[in-house]
C-alpha cells in the first residue's frame, strides 16, 4: 500500500544501433519515469482512499444506528474528489517529457535529433527539408510506424520522406501539420523514459508563428534552438522566442550551434568566433529574453556538428570505427561537446519535467487530501494512534470476510430451509388427506355411534341434526389429531432445532444469548367446518312402501323414467291386461297385506336409521370435495409456523450483520482518518525528494 521512493541505481544500456551498446551512467531521465511512477501510485491510493471513504460515508449518511447525521453534502464532495483524481490520473499517464526543436532552414534541427536516436529516423539534407511537425516517440511495437492529424492508420516509416519532405511532401500536409513517428523503444533507450522529441520546419518558412506555438508548444518542457555556426543569430529566431517567452513563463532553453567543424577551416580564428557566437547568445538569453541569469546562461549553449555526431554512431553500430570516414580535425572535442549536452539536457529536462508535469498535481492531491480529511472530522471520526493502524486494518478485514461469510451462509440456508419447508409441507397436506379419507370410508361407523333423543318433530330434528354434526365432527378431528398431529409436530421440531442450530454459528455472542428455544405453543387444527357443508342437508323421513309403484318403477328405471312412466294412465291399463285380472286379486292381497306390515313398523327407529343413511350420503360427497382444501390448510399452517421461525432466527442474524458493519464502520472510520495522514506522509516525501529540491 505504501509506495517506496527509488532512485534508479543501475546502469544504463544506452542503444547505438544494430545489437551494440555502450555503458554509461544512469539515465537522468529515469528520474522523471520514477516520479511519475511515485506520484500514479499515490494517485492510485488516493482513488482507492476516495471511493473507499465514499462508500463509508454514503453507509453513514443512510444509517440509522449511528443517528441521524446530515452528511449529504460531504457525499457529494467525496464523489467530486473521484472525479477529480480520476481524471488528473488519466493525464498522468499520458504525461511524458517533450522537447521541441526550432531554427532557421537548413539548420540541422533534423539531424541533431537524428545523432541523439543514433538512426536517420527523420529526413534529413540540404536546402529546406522538412516541411512539417514531426513528433517522434517510443513505442512497445517491434516495427516503426506513423501517423497523421488525418488519420490513425499505421503507415510505414520508410513514407515519412513522402509525408514531411518539403521536396516530395504530402499536398494534404502544411507547415502546421503534425506527422507522429513512432520509433521501437528495444532500438533507442533515449525513447524509452517517455522522451518525446519534436521537429518542426524553419522558423522562416512561415509567419504563423502564434499558431505554431500555441498548438505545439505551450507543453514543451525544453526548446532547443539549433543555429547556424557560420552565422550569427538571426532576428527571424530571436523573434519566434520573444513569442515563446509571452506565452510562457521563462521557457528553457538550451541553444546548439551545429556545423561547428567548419571552424577548423580557420583556425586562428576559432576561439574569437567562439566566443563571438557564445556572448550574444548569452546576452540573448539572459538580458533579451530574462530565461536565465548571466553565470547560467554559458551553460545552455554548445558548439556541435551534429552531422559528424550521427556518422560516427552509425559506423560504431555497424562495427566500424567510430573516427572512420572524413571526420575532421577535433571531432572528438566536438564528440565530447554533444554528449555534455545531451547530458545537460537530459539532467535538466527531467527535473523541469518533473516539477513542471506533477507540481500542480500534487498540490491538488494535497488539496483533496485536506477535503477528506475535512469530511471525515465533519462526521466526528477519530484517529487512531499511528501504531493501531495496522491493527485496524487487520481487524476490518476480519469483521468484512466475517460478514461475507454471514451474507453468504444465510443465503444458502435460506434457500435449503425454504426447500425443507415446502418437502414438510407437502408431506404434512398428504398425510392428512390420507388419512381424512379414511376418515370418510369410516364415517357410517361414526354416525351410527351417535345417541340422542329422536322425535320426528321440527324442532327436535333440527336439534338432533347439530348434535350429530358435533358429533361427527369431533370423532373426525380426533381421528385426525390421532393419526397426524403427534407426528407433524416431531417433525415441525426438528425443523425448527436445525434451523437453530444451522444459524447459531451466524450470530455474535451478545446475540445468542438472546436465543431462545422453539416454540412450544403451536398446533394443528383441522377446520372441517362441516356444519357449512352440510347446510343444505334435507333428510327425508316420510314412509314410503317399498313395493310401491312409485317405489319399484324408481328402482329399476330410474327416477326420471319413473316420473314419465307414472303420469301415463295407458301404461297402467296395459299392465293390467297382460297379468290377467285373477292373478291380479291375489297380488293386490298380499300387496296389501305387506304395505300393512310395514306401515305399523315405520317406527322412530327407522326414521332415525333413514335420516343417518341420509346423512352418510350427503357428507361423504361434500367431505370428500373438501379433502384438497383441509389438507392444503393443515400443510400451510406448518409453512407458517416453520416460516416464521425461520424469520425470527433471520432478524438475529440481522442484528449479527448491523453489529459486524457497525464494527466495521468504526473501524473503516479510524482507518481513513489516518490512511490521509499517510497519503499526506507520501505526497510530503514526493515533494521534499522531486520538487522541493528543483
Amino acid at each position: 500500500m505504501f509506495v517506496l521512493f527509488l532512485t534508479c541505481n543501475v546502469c544504463v544500456f544506452v542503444c547505438r544501433g544494430q545489437g551494440v551498446m555502450d555503458v554509461v551512467d544512469p539515465s537522468p531521465l529515469r528520474r522523471f519515469v520514477v516520479a511519475k511512477r511515485s506520484i500514479t501510485s499515490i494517485f492510485d491510493q488516493l482513488l482507492d482512499f476516495v471511493k473507499d471513504g465514499f462508500t463509508f460515508v454514503d453507509e453513514v449518511w443512510r444509517s440509522d444506528d449511528l443517528g441521524q447525521v446530515a452528511v449529504e453534502e460531504q457525499t457529494l464532495e467525496m464523489q467530486s474528489c473521484a472525479t477529480k483524481l480520476s481524471t488528473i490520473r488519466e493525464v498522468l499517464v499520458r504525461r511524458h517529457m517533450k522537447v521541441a526543436f526550432f531554427g532557421r532552414t537548413s539548420n540541422g534541427k533534423s539531424t541533431v535529433i537524428n545523432a541523439m536516436l543514433r538512426d536517420r529516423v527523420l529526413p534529413s539534407g540540404i536546402g529546406h527539408t522538412t516541411n512539417c511537425f514531426l513528433r517522434v516517440e517510443g513505442t512497445e511495437a517491434d516495427e516503426a510506424y506513423l501517423t497523421t492529424e488525418a488519420s490513425n492508420e499505421r503507415r510505414s516509416v520508410s513514407t515519412v520522406n513522402q509525408l514531411a519532405h518539403a521536396l516530395h511532401m504530402d499536398p494534404t500536409l502544411d507547415s502546421g501539420s503534425l506527422v507522429k513517428v513512432f520509433w521501437p523503444k528495444s532500438r533507442c533507450a533515449l525513447l524509452r523514459d517517455d522522451l518525446v522529441l519534436m521537429d518542426s520546419p524553419g522558423t522562416d518558412v512561415t509567419l504563423q508563428l502564434d499558431s505554431w506555438i500555441d498548438k505545439f508548444c505551450l507543453d514543451a518542457d525544453v526548446f532547443v534552438l539549433v543555429g547556424n555556426a557560420e552565422s550569427t543569430l538571426m532576428n527571424t529566431e530571436k523573434l519566434f522566442f520573444h513569442k515563446v517567452s509571452e506565452r510562457i513563463s521563462k521557457p528553457n532553453i538550451f541553444i546548439l550551434h551545429n556545423r561547428w567543424d567548419a571552424s577548423v577551416t580557420e583556425p586562428e580564428y576559432i576561439e574569437e568566433v567562439r566566443k563571438q557566437h557564445l556572448d550574444r547568445c548569452v546576452s540573448f538569453l539572459a538580458e533579451e529574453l530574462k530565461v536565465v541569469g548571466l553565470e547560467e546562461a554559458a551553460g545552455r549553449i554548445f558548439f556541435v556538428s551534429a552531422k559528424e555526431v550521427l556518422s560516427s554512431r552509425m559506423q560504431r553500430a555497424q562495427g566500424m570505427p567510430e573516427t572512420g570516414g572524413a571526420l575532421a580535425e577535433g571531432f572528438h572535442d566536438r564528440l565530447r561537446e554533444f554528449q555534455m549536452f545531451e547530458r545537460t539536457f537530459e539532467e535538466f529536462i527531467s527535473q523541469s519535467a518533473v516539477k513542471t508535469k506533477f507540481e500542480q498535481h500534487t498540490v491538488r492531491a494535497w488539496q483533496i487530501t485536506e477535503a477528506i480529511k475535512a469530511v471525515m472530522d465533519a462526521i466526528n471520526i477519530i484517529e487512531p494512534e499511528p501504531r493501531v493502524l495496522i491493527c485496524c486494518l487487520e481487524e476490518r478485514e476480519e469483521q468484512r470476510d466475517q460478514l461475507d461469510f454471514v451474507r453468504g451462509q444465510i443465503n444458502r440456508l435460506s434457500d435449503n430451509v425454504r426447500e425443507r419447508i415446502k418437502t414438510l409441507t407437502d408431506d404434512v397436506a398428504a398425510k392428512v388427506a390420507s388419512a381424512l379419507s379414511d376418515q370418510i370410508r369410516s364415517l357410517p361407523v361414526l354416525v351410527d355411534e351417535f345417541r340422542a333423543d329422536f322425535s320426528p318433530t321440527q324442532e327436535t330434528l333440527q336439534l338432533y341434526k347439530t348434535k350429530l354434526l358435533l358429533h361427527v365432527e369431533e370423532r373426525m378431528v380426533g381421528c385426525l389429531s390421532h393419526r397426524c398431529s403427534v407426528s407433524v409436530l416431531r417433525d415441525i421440531r426438528d425443523a425448527q432445532r436445525h434451523m437453530i442450530d444451522s444459524v447459531r454459528p451466524l450470530l455474535s455472542l451478545s446475540v445468542q444469548e438472546q436465543l431462545s428455544a422453539p416454540s412450544t405453543s403451536f398446533e394443528l387444527t383441522y377446520d372441517l367446518g362441516l356444519a357449512a357443508l352440510c347446510a343444505d342437508f334435507r333428510e327425508n323421513i316420510e314412509f314410503q312402501f317399498s313395493l310401491g309403484w312409485t317405489a319399484l318403477v324408481t328402482r329399476f328405471i330410474g327416477a326420471a323414467n319413473a316420473k314419465r312412466a307414472l303420469c301415463s294412465s295407458d301404461s297402467r291399463l296395459q299392465v293390467c291386461r297382460s297379468v290377467g285380472w285373477r292373478l291380479i286379486a291375489l297380488s293386490v292381497s298380499l300387496y296389501g297385506l305387506l304395505y300393512l306390515y310395514e306401515k305399523l313398523t315405520w317406527t322412530d327407529a327407522s326414521r332415525e336409521r333413514a335420516l343417518k343413511q341420509q346423512f352418510v350420503e350427503h357428507a361423504s360427497q361434500r367431505l370428500r370435495a373438501v379433502v384438497p382444501v383441509t389438507s392444503s390448510a393443515c400443510g400451510q399452517q406448518v409453512c407458517k409456523e416453520l416460516s416464521s421461525t425461520f424469520s425470527r432466527l433471520s432478524q438475529r442474524v440481522d442484528l449479527s450483520e448491523a453489529e459486524l458493519e457497525g464494527n466495521i464502520r468504526q473501524l473503516m472510520s479510524s482507518f481513513c482518518r489516518n490512511r490521509s495522514t499517510e497519503l499526506e506522509t507520501q505526497l510530503e516525501a514526493f515533494s521534499v525528494q522531486y520538487l522541493q529540491g528543483n
